[in-house]
């Protein structure tokens, strides 16, 4: 039913939830699996040399939190015996970049977690899941938080 199923992470224990329904699902269904995290390559504006100083230390940062993200979640899947595609996604907006791994990968299923925010945190922060889900070209199964 499903062959190719793009799995959002991001080092939380909700995507990794998500990780886990992926795995039954590609078990059940043969399906391959995708890893992605997106790093928002322009969180910031500035001036000078101090923001580019700024810039390339954040982008190092978050490059080496979205690989511990992908890291873990390959472990995840590498001891129930599944294999899976790993990548890193600089995107300035997250769910963009999401949907453009789906693209670029011809999948058919978004597996991915939602951290389940509330009242004003939802209205300020937004959700990701949200904006994938009126988005995506393709089923979402969203996990919510257990």
């Amino acid at each position: 039913m499903f062959k190719h199923i793009v799995v959002p992470v991001d080092g939380s224990e909700t995507a990794m939830q998500a990780v886990a329904k992926a795995a039954e699902l590609a078990k059940a269904f043969d399906s391959k699996i995708t890893l992605v995290s997106v790093v928002d390559n322009y969180p910031f504006t500035g001036l000078g040399g101090d923001y580019v100083f700024g810039q390339a230390e954040y982008l190092n940062a978050a490059k080496a939190n979205a690989q511990s993200a992908l890291e873990r979640a390959h472990a995840a899947l590498s001891g129930q015996g599944l294999v899976c595609e790993q990548s890193i996604v600089e995107d300035h907006v997250i769910h963009d970049g999401i949907l453009n791994t789906v693209q670029a990968t011809s999948a058919d299923l978004i597996v991915m977690g939602s951290h389940g925010r509330h009242g004003i945190e939802k209205l300020l922060l937004g959700s990701v899941t949200l904006r994938v889900l009126g988005r995506s070209p393709v089923p979402v199964l969203v996990v919510r938080t257990m």
